[in-house]
C-alpha cells in the first residue's frame, strides 16, 4: 500500500514521539508531526510546509481527520 504522509524528515533528538492524524476518507493517508510524549508539538521547531498541514489537520479533526494519536517513534 502506499502511504502518504506529511512528515518531518528529521525530529529532533529530544522528542520521542510522533502525532498522527489519519485522513477519515483517504487510508494511507495523514499528518505526522514531531511532539513529546504528551502530545505537545514545537511549532517553531516546524517547517513552515509541516506547520501548516499541522494547522489544518488540527483544524478539520472530525472532518477530514481522526483525532490525532501519541506514537513513539521508530
Amino acid at each position: 500500500m502506499n502511504s502518504q504522509f506529511l512528515a518531518l524528515n528529521a525530529a529532533p533528538a529530544s522528542l520521542t514521539h510522533e502525532l498522527h492524524f489519519t485522513s477519515l476518507y483517504r487510508p494511507g493517508r495523514g499528518v505526522i508531526v514531531p511532539c513529546d510524549e504528551l502530545g505537545h508539538v514545537d511549532l517553531d521547531a516546524l517547517t513552515e510546509r509541516l506547520r501548516t498541514a499541522y494547522l489544518g489537520a488540527r483544524a478539520m479533526i472530525g472532518r477530514e481527520y481522526s483525532f490525532p494519536k501519541v506514537e513513539r517513534c521508530h
